[in-house]
C-alpha cells in the first residue's frame, strides 16, 4: 500500500487541478486583493490562543488575510489593505528547533490567519515551514478554509503516517452564494469538501470545523455539513460559536441589514459581543445559543460517527533538523533546487 502512494498524490493532485480549487482572483464585493509586503521576523514560535485547535504553540506566517471574511478580524478592508509575510519563517524556525533544550510541544499552524491563504501559492512560504517541521518529524495541526492544502499532499502524508498531523477543514456553510458573501476570496464549499476527501484518501487525519456558528444563520446547517463531511472522510468534528468585536459587530449589523433583514433582530441578540458598543446582545440568550449549537453538533457528529476530539499527536520522533545552510549556498539550493539531488 505505501508503495503506490506517489502515483496516488500524483493522480489526487493532477484530479483537483482539473476540478479547480482557487477562488476567483477577485470575487464580487469582496475588498481589493492586499499589498504583500515582507516582514521580518526575529522569532516564530508563540503561545496559541486559536479557539479551533487547543495545541500550546502556533506559528502563523502571514499577518493579515486575503479571504476577506465577513466575521474575521483579519478581514483587509479598504483599499490600502496589506499582507505582511514572513518570508524567511523557514529559517527562523529551522533556528528555533536547533536550540539546545528545545522539547517538542504540538503547533498549530495558522492560529490567527488561513496558511493557505491565495499569497501562499505564490509565495510558498507554508511549504517551506512543512518541509522543515516533517524533516524533524515534530507535531501539528493545520486549520485551513482553503482547497490549495492538497498541493502539499505528499508531505501532510508523510507527517501522517508518523501520526504527527492533524487536519481541520473550516466550513460554515454548504451554500455557494451565502459563502462568497460572508468568505468571498476562500475555497468554495465543494471544493473543501474534496480537499477533506483527498486528505482522507490519502491517509491523513481530518476533521471539519464548522465556525463560526451564527445563530439562525448556519445553524441549520449544521446537521447536513456534518453529514456532508462524513461522507467526505472527515473523522472529527468541531465547532465555535460566533463572537464579535468592535471590528466585526458592525460588519455583520450592516450585512444582516442589507441581505437578512427578517433575522437580524433575532440573530444580533444571540451573538456574543465582546466590548462593542454598537450591538446590545444578551449575554444569557447568547451563551443559550452557543449551547444549542454544541449540542446539535455533538448529536450529529455522533450520528455519523465523527469524534469530538481528535487523536493524540506522537512527541516521541522529534529529532532536531539539520544546520541552516549558508546563505548563498541557500540561495543557490532555492533557485536551481540542485540541493535535493544529493
Amino acid at each position: 500500500m505505501q508503495s503506490d502512494l506517489p502515483a496516488r498524490l500524483e493522480r489526487l493532485r493532477r484530479q483537483t487541478e482539473r476540478e479547480g480549487w482557487d477562488p476567483p482572483e477577485h470575487a464580487p464585493g469582496a475588498p481589493l486583493p492586499p499589498v504583500t509586503i515582507d516582514e521580518p521576523c526575529r522569532s516564530l514560535l508563540r503561545a496559541n490562543d486559536s479557539p479551533d485547535v487547543d495545541m500550546p504553540l502556533s506559528i502563523n506566517p502571514y499577518r493579515g488575510c486575503a479571504h476577506a471574511c465577513l466575521f474575521c478580524e483579519a478581514r483587509p478592508d479598504g483599499t490600502e489593505a496589506r499582507l505582511f509575510a514572513k518570508t524567511h519563517a523557514a529559517e527562523r524556525l529551522r533556528e528555533e528547533l536547533r536550540r539546545p533544550g528545545y522539547r517538542p510541544r504540538p503547533i498549530n499552524l495558522g492560529a490567527a490567519t488561513d496558511v493557505y491563504q491565495p499569497a501562499e501559492h505564490r509565495l510558498g512560504i507554508t511549504r517551506a515551514l512543512l518541509e522543515v517541521l516533517e524533516e524533524a518529524h515534530h507535531p501539528l495541526a493545520i486549520v485551513t478554509r482553503s482547497a490549495g492544502i492538497v498541493r502539499d499532499l505528499d508531505l501532510l502524508a508523510a507527517m501522517a503516517a508518523r501520526g504527527q498531523l492533524l487536519v481541520l477543514i473550516s466550513l460554515m456553510t454548504l451554500d455557494m452564494a451565502l459563502a462568497r458573501q460572508l468568505e468571498p476570496q476562500a475555497s468554495a464549499p465543494a471544493q473543501r469538501l474534496a480537499a477533506i476527501r483527498a486528505l482522507a484518501r490519502a491517509g491523513v487525519p481530518v476533521g471539519v470545523n464548522l465556525s463560526p456558528l451564527v445563530p439562525l444563520l448556519n445553524e441549520p446547517e449544521i446537521e447536513p455539513i456534518i453529514a456532508a463531511a462524513a461522507r467526505a472522510g472527515a473523522r472529527t468534528a468541531h465547532g465555535t460559536a460566533l463572537r464579535l468585536s468592535d471590528t466585526t459587530a458592525p460588519r455583520l449589523r450592516r450585512w444582516l441589514q442589507d441581505h437578512r433583514p427578517e433575522l437580524a433582530a433575532q440573530v444580533l441578540v444571540q451573538v456574543q459581543v465582546d466590548d462593542s458598543p454598537d450591538m446590545t446582545a444578551d449575554p444569557g440568550t447568547a451563551a443559550a445559543a452557543a449551547d444549542r449549537m454544541r449540542h446539535r453538533l455533538e448529536a450529529a457528529a455522533a450520528l455519523h460517527g465523527l469524534a469530538l476530539t481528535p487523536p493524540a499527536l506522537d512527541l516521541g520522533g522529534f529529532r532536531p533538523p539539520r544546520a541552516p545552510l549558508p546563505r548563498h549556498a541557500a540561495h543557490f539550493e532555492h533557485r536551481t533546487g540542485q540541493g535535493r539531488l544529493f
